[in-house]
C-alpha cells in the first residue's frame, strides 16, 4: 500500500505543535479593518487551537494519527 500523501492545503493553513496540539489563524483578519479595533486587530494575528470537532478531519489531512 502507497504512503499517505499529505493534504496540502491544510498544510499551509495548520501547524502542529510540539505536545501535538494543531494550531490555526484567526479568521476575520483580510478585509473591513477600519471599523475594528486596534486590540481586536492585534489579536488576529495570534494563533488558536484548533476546535474539538474539526481536529479529527485536519489530523488526518496533515498525516497524523
Amino acid at each position: 500500500m502507497p504512503k499517505m500523501k499529505t493534504h496540502r492545503g491544510s498544510a499551509k493553513r495548520f501547524r502542529v505543535t510540539g505536545s501535538g496540539k494543531i494550531m490555526r489563524a484567526k479568521a476575520y483578519k483580510s478585509h473591513i479593518l477600519t471599523k475594528k479595533s486596534p486590540k481586536r486587530k492585534r489579536n488576529f494575528r495570534k494563533e488558536t487551537e484548533m476546535a474539538e470537532a474539526d481536529r479529527k478531519v485536519v489530523a488526518r489531512n496533515l498525516g497524523l494519527r
